[in-house]
């Protein structure tokens, strides 16, 4: 029997462990390869690949036609992230899949606000309250905190070193 190689991100925990799993993947052969890479998952756990819409049905026998080699398996507890997103006089929210990459949000933010290409290019998303901008591939998920569903971020200009 043929494996594909995944990743999985655990909500809380640094870094990203890689699994093999059984194909076809059903649930249960998911599960066994998260449980083999000391992750275990409750009826209350949400399984995300990549950055697909919805979380993988408890205990469902079909194979997970969405899992290909050197996907992302997010284990979270959040089905949605709640994004906010501050920029100037405005704020706009909208729920993403915990997969959804911090890239997405600047493109839904850009279009929500109406920047111009030449605005967006300029800006870039810092969570608020800090001054830590994540790259614009790292998954909501990354940026929860325990079971709270929520981000924050303020648009703002990109800061250049000219000289």
């Amino acid at each position: 029997m043929s494996k594909i190689a995944a990743f999985v991100q655990v909500q809380d925990k640094p870094g990203i462990a890689e699994v093999e799993i059984e194909a076809p993947a059903t649930f249960d052969h998911i599960r066994h390869a998260l449980k083999g890479a000391g992750v275990e998952i409750d009826e209350e756990t949400a399984l995300f690949i990549d950055e697909h819409e919805e979380p993988l049905h408890h205990g469902h026998k079909e194979p997970v036609g969405h899992l290909r080699p050197g996907s992302c398996i997010h284990v979270t507890h959040c089905k949605k992230v709640k994004v906010r997103v501050h920029f100037q006089d405005k704020t706009i929210d909208r729920a993403f899949p915990p997969g959804a990459k911090v890239r997405a949000v600047k493109q839904w933010a850009v279009h929500e606000l109406k920047l111009n290409h030449t605005d967006a290019g300029e800006h870039v998303l810092q969570l608020c309250g800090s001054t830590k901008q994540p790259p614009t591939d790292t998954a909501l998920a990354e940026l929860t905190d325990g079971r709270n569903c929520e981000v924050c971020f303020d648009l703002v200009p990109e800061k250049r070193v000219e000289g």
